[in-house]
């Protein structure tokens, strides 16, 4: 699973109770933050440039019984990364991140994906780790149409590991899938293949209504409060945008199970006007509870979360990957 969404230990903790060993990251502070919560197999699936090479030295002496890889789509950075490690007498294992259609990273299956996964066997101080495809752009509400673009994607990605193999090439494993994807990469009969979802943890308001097969509770609230009535019909919550991922549109950020017929009017940094005609059902300081849309973005805007369990608060769960930095 992906560290992306909740950034907080102590739900590796829980996921390690259930057997889960693997772990995906987007950056070294979460990549440091599985390591130190125990994991012993941690893929930080970004492209290593700049500064990152470095750190991924760093990474590997600091966490030596920590198998550790990362992604690469570029023979430049490959030859840096190497270089680096093998001056630092290590090896690291980089996955060659495809491009299934996203268009963000990654090559498209072909020659040139072909030329750079030989460079990866070849170069010291790097193995070849396999293959990441990461399909991002698979959103179809209907499930029917998402398994087929799932199906084209994953036909295309066996297609190319079948030509590395018969070039004597070894990959030995294959990372696919998001939220929305990866119950249907679940149902294909590969010991090699590795399931990366990441909002599932928590769940939230986008994918609950873009994935009515997923059958998800959100599991992250916010806790809001009305800080003005400015008219009949309105409420104000100190619910803005520094306390909620705002790449939703406006006015589609939350949703408030418990008021249904709000309106989001106006949000700014530190307000969210909402018009309902239950606003005078409502006063200075009384509570209110909002899903976010887009938990991951929302969760880094926060140091800490409140475990509740049976309508008590029990603990408070720091969320530490929230920093671009710990040591590394």
């Amino acid at each position: 699973p992906h560290c992306k969404t909740h950034k907080m230990p102590n739900v590796v903790q829980l996921e390690l109770s259930k057997g889960i060993q693997k772990h995906k990251a987007a950056t070294f502070a979460e990549a440091e933050m599985l390591a130190e919560a125990g994991v012993p197999d941690v893929f930080l699936a970004y492209n290593l440039v700049g500064p990152n090479i470095d750190r991924a030295v760093t990474f590997r002496k600091q966490y030596p019984l920590v198998t550790f890889s990362v992604t690469a789509d570029d023979p430049r950075p490959v030859a840096q990364l190497g270089d680096a490690m093998h001056k630092a007498g290590l090896e690291i294992d980089v996955l060659l991140d495809l491009d299934t259609g996203q268009h963000r990273t990654g090559l498209p299956v072909g020659g040139e994906a072909k030329n750079l996964y030989q460079i990866l066997s070849d170069t010291a101080g790097v193995r070849a780790g396999g293959l990441h495809l990461y399909d991002g752009q698979n959103h179809q509400q209907n499930l029917a149409e998402r398994q087929a673009a799932v199906d084209e994607c994953w036909n295309s990605a066996i297609a190319f590991r079948d030509e590395l193999l018969k070039a004597g090439l070894t990959v030995p494993r294959l990372v696919a899938g998001g939220t929305g994807s990866f119950p249907i990469y679940a149902q294909k009969d590969d010991p090699t293949l590795e399931l990366s979802p990441g909002t599932c943890v928590f769940h939230d308001a986008g994918y609950g209504g873009v994935f009515p097969d997923l059958k998800f509770t959100p599991a992250a609230m916010l806790l809001t409060r009305v800080v003005s009535r400015p008219t009949a019909n309105r409420i104000t919550l100190d619910l803005g945008y520094k306390a909620v991922a705002s790449d939703p549109p406006a006015g589609r950020r939350v949703v408030f199970p418990d008021l249904s017929d709000a309106e989001q009017v106006l949000q700014n940094e530190e307000h969210l006007v909402l018009e309902t005609s239950k606003a005078g059902d409502f006063a200075p300081g009384d509570e209110l509870l909002a899903i976010p849309r887009h938990v991951c973005p929302t969760s880094a805007l926060h140091k800490e979360a409140i475990l509740i369990e049976n309508g008590e608060a029990v603990a408070t769960w720091p969320v530490i990957a929230r920093d671009r930095q710990l040591t590394v």
